[in-house]
């Protein structure tokens, strides 16, 4: 039971809806320009300084997978806000 979940939390065909779903979100009206920055400036900032940000310096957490979590909560939470599906 444990390993399909991993099996489900790794599959690409998850990570690339989600990514769509956030692409759809980025350019929905009704999503707030404030909403899209919670999203946008931490990504950002983190692709550019990341071993400032991290808590612990020097952590190798990778780039892509911050963004994947950043964006899967993202996603979740603005399809909830604004009842997007």
């Amino acid at each position: 039971m444990e390993l399909n979940r991993m099996n489900k939390w790794l599959s690409l065909r998850r990570w690339k809806q989600t990514f769509s779903r956030v692409s759809v979100l980025l350019r929905h009206p009704q999503v707030s320009a404030r909403d899209k920055l919670v999203f946008l400036i931490p990504v950002a900032l983190y692709w550019v300084l990341p071993d400032v940000l991290v808590p612990i310096p020097f952590m190798p957490i990778d780039d892509i997978v911050v963004t994947m979590l950043a964006a899967n909560w993202f996603a979740r939470w603005m399809e909830r806000k604004y009842d997007i599906h």
